[in-house]
């Protein structure tokens, strides 16, 4: 299947590059970049010299022509613009950034600050999170990649929500990120200066992933959630941890957290519940897993609850082309096999 990768030059786009280069389906066919048209790859990224591509312009109807598949790692308000047109003409749509995730215009408008796509698309693209709506994904034409934090935000949340294990009326979700989660493009607020040997709360519960959290959170309680999210940059390369608190309703143990987190994600291969121990980073760096782990509170009656993904992978590309492997019906392990680096 032949693929194209829109917004090529940042962080997201070079992932991709890197999956789908080694991917046994996917063909990448055209690397997009409207910044650096008819520049060679290696002139931004001089470690994928060896594989000879250029970045083209963008042009919707011969893209169309030329392939089956695209995937946008672009900034909000880009694929809203162009998705749309791609999926009209039976091209896959998997997008990477939040234009497509919030279902209504003028949440997205009061969120992002930008013009919302059109409705009709909003309403019927199918959120990319496969472990709770996996099975909506082979029928999808656009795909919404859900963002980094909601990823291992909502892993970790759904399972108590569908079980009413926890008050859905406040969620407090804590969040770190490594730098990469800001993008590439340079800032003050990216600068080695001002991010190492610092931890910076930003856009706290003003963030935009909180009405994409709560949202899908409530489709699985079927009840309202309220969930107060504050995220943190934190001087490493990759990486997000949350910690959630959540008041416990029916005096869950331990054990029956493991249960219940076991039976949820039985046939699921990139989350991993641990027994025993907390998630970091580390442990899923440059992978595709989700590591989950829990400690019920008996002396406060609240649960914890901790799950640690690469952003760049599980958050952005990996689970992208997850998404986009159920979609096609090959095993979403497919070019995802790698296990996490160490050291």
């Amino acid at each position: 299947m032949k693929t194209a990768v829109i917004g090529s030059t940042g962080y997201g786009g070079v992932e991709l590059i890197r999956l789908l280069a080694a991917h046994p389906h996917f063909e990448l066919t055209k690397l997009i970049s409207t910044s650096k048209t008819g520049e060679a790859l290696d002139q931004a990224f001089p470690h994928l010299r060896h594989l000879g591509y250029a970045f083209s312009g963008l042009n919707v109807d011969e893209l169309a022509e030329q392939v089956d598949l695209v995937f946008f790692a672009t900034p909000a308000g880009v694929s809203g613009k162009y998705a749309p047109a791609l999926a009209e003409r039976n091209v896959i749509v998997v997008d990477l950034s939040g234009d497509f995730r919030l279902g209504e215009p003028e949440v997205y408008e009061a969120w992002y600050g930008k013009e919302a796509p059109p409705r009709t698309w909003m309403e019927k693209t199918v959120y990319g999170l496969s472990e709770w709506f996996g099975d909506r994904l082979p029928e999808a034409q656009l795909i919404a990649n859900p963002g980094c934090y909601p990823t291992a935000s909502l892993l970790a949340l759904l399972p108590l929500l569908k079980e009413k294990v926890i008050d859905p009326a406040m969620v407090i979700i804590d969040g770190k990120s490594g730098v990469s989660g800001a993008g590439r493009k340079p800032g003050l607020a990216t600068l080695f200066c001002e991010v190492n040997e610092n931890v910076r709360p930003y856009k706290a519960d003003r963030h935009q992933h909180t009405p994409e959290m709560e949202r899908f959170a409530e489709i699985c309680a079927d009840s309202p959630v309220r969930i107060r999210f504050v995220p943190h940059l934190v001087p490493m390369n990759r990486g997000i941890l949350i910690t959630l608190y959540a008041t416990n309703l029916n005096n869950y143990t331990n054990r029956d957290l493991f249960d219940l987190y076991c039976e949820t994600y039985q046939n699921r291969p990139f989350v991993r519940v641990l027994k025993e121990g907390w998630p970091e980073t580390k442990a899923v760096q440059g992978s595709n897993f989700c590591d989950i782990g829990f400690h019920v509170d008996e002396r406060t009656g609240s649960i914890v609850v901790m799950a640690a993904i690469d952003n760049l992978m599980k958050g952005a590309a990996g689970q992208a082309v997850q998404n986009a492997n159920l979609r096609c019906g090959w095993p979403e392990e497919s070019g995802l096999t790698g296990i996490p680096l160490y050291p």
